[in-house]
Order: C-alpha cells, then structure tokens, then sequence
C-alpha cells in the first residue's frame, strides 16, 4: 500500500492548515492572553490582508509575490493601529472598539477588492504547488513567527508588554505608557492576522469578502486547545501550544466533515469545542482547589 497518496490528501491538509491558521492563533494569541483586551478586529483583518494581496497579485503591475504577502501583514497592522486608537485615544471600550473597525474593513476590504471576491487561479503566488515544498514552507514560517515572538517578548519592550496585560496600573507607575503598550500589541496582532489571510487567500486561491467571519472563534480555539493540551508554564511553550492547538483544530474540523458534518455546521462544530475546552479547564481549577 503506497502511503504517499494518502499523506498529501489526508494528513498534508491538515498539517497546512493548521500552520497558516497557527499564525491567526499567535495573532489572537497576544492580545488575549499577552495584552489581556479582547479584540474582534481580527474577522477583518483577516480578510484585509487577503483583500490587499490578491488585489495587488493580481495588478497589471504585477506586484512580486512577497511584496504582496508583506503589503497584506501590513494592512492588518494598519486595522490593529485602529483599533488601539479607538480604544486609547476615543476612550471606546476594546471589546466596541474592535466591532467599529470589523464593520468598517468590511467595506474597505470591498473597495480594496473591487468585488466581493477575486480568484487566483494561474497567479504566480508564494506558495508552492508542490505538497512537499508547500507544507516545508508553512512549517519554515510559522516556527520563525513563533521564535521571533519568543524573542521579542523576553525583550525590555516585550515584557513591558507582557507587564501591561498582567497589571497595567503598575506598568504606569513605572513611567511606562500602557496605552502605548495596547496599542502596539495590536497592531503586532492584527499584522500577524493579516500576514495569515494573504497566505490563506494564496492557499485557497481566492480572497472572498465573507472568508473572516469567526476568525476570531477559530484562533481562540487554537489558543484554548493548545493550553488545554500542552500548557503554557513558559513562554516558548505557550506559543508552541497555539500551533498545536491549530493542527488539532484543523484535525477535528477534518474529522468532523468526514464523520457526515455538513460545512455549514462547521461553526456549531467550533463554538462547541471551545465551550467544552473553556469548561474543562475551569473544572481543572475546582478540582485542584
């Protein structure tokens, strides 16, 4: 029985969507359990990066693939920069603040598309159609994502960071500005979101409009999972255990459809292990009190 065919139909999927959708999770990842605030922007910055590297894919000026991937990370940045603003500067609670933006990418991703989708069908991409190739380049890209946040937040900056969303009171009283701290954590957030949906627009092979919707649900189940599973006592391990949790998401998602799931239940499917995930964990803490 040859193997191969069996890998690049069943396992390869998974494993890559699981990778690039990892990126999403290490974006949710920072704003709710580094900076503490819980950001909905991300449903539209997925699509914003999507949005802007198919647009720019797809141009007569024949934008390279990279530049392309890089411009869409950077829109995402750009909505996470609105949402801190909205938050710090207007005073709007995080949790509105994030709705505002989503609702208002909504229609900038449309401008941006031109239309409510683009295909990119025989468009030179950065990924590969190889499986081989493909899968080593997610693998390559998120354990640099994943190492360079390690890195970063063992940083001055990074533990400022990681100091606001602990107890921002105290970082201010240190003459840090913890404003500036949220602020910069979601734009890092939104950038890591949006890198993520021009990936995915390029795997998919078409940035759509409606692609972000529960964006924020699936990288919180990355997150929950992967703690749930693997711990997050450290750093490196927790950003790890975003990854993992992404590869068993995408796995049960997998599961799921083959079991007779239709794809519209798709969300029902996440929601609920959320919850169960969310419930066990709190039962682990009544039992270990």
């Amino acid at each position: 029985m040859d193997i191969l065919p069996i890998l690049e139909k069943l396992v390869f999927p998974v494993l890559e969507n699981g990778l690039v959708w990892g990126l999403v999770g290490l974006g949710v990842f920072l704003t709710f359990r580094i900076i503490n605030v819980p950001d909905l922007t991300v449903d539209g910055t997925l699509t914003l990066g999507a949005a802007v590297a198919a647009r720019l894919l797809t141009s007569a000026a024949g934008v390279p693939p990279v530049l392309a991937t890089l411009a869409g990370a950077g829109a995402g940045m750009l909505g996470g920069l609105m949402t801190g603003l909205l938050h710090t500067r207007g005073k709007i609670q995080p949790l509105l603040a994030g709705i505002l933006t989503m609702t208002f990418l909504y229609s900038v991703n449309l401008r941006v598309m031109g239309r409510a989708n683009i295909a990119l069908m025989n468009i030179q991409t950065l990924v590969p159609q190889n499986p081989y190739a493909r899968l080593v380049m997610f693998l390559v890209t998120a354990i640099v994502i994943k190492l360079l946040i390690d890195l970063f937040l063992q940083t001055d900056l990074g533990l400022a960071l990681r100091a606001t969303g602990d107890n921002d009171r105290v970082v201010r009283t240190l003459g840090v500005s913890s404003d500036t701290m949220k602020v910069l954590g979601l734009v890092l957030s939104n950038g890591l979101v949006g890198l993520g949906g021009a990936l995915l627009a390029q795997y998919s092979g078409f940035a759509d409009a409606q692609m972000g919707i529960g964006t924020v649900v699936i990288g919180l189940a990355s997150v929950i999972l992967g703690d749930m599973i693997f711990g997050s006592r450290t750093i490196a391990r927790a950003t790890f255990a975003v990854l993992m949790g992404s590869i068993l998401y995408r796995g049960i998602i997998f599961l799921a459809l083959r079991s007779g799931f239709n794809a519209s239940d798709l969300k029902m499917v996440t929601a609920l292990l959320v919850i169960l995930a969310l419930s066990t964990t709190r039962l682990r803490e009544l039992v270990r009190v």
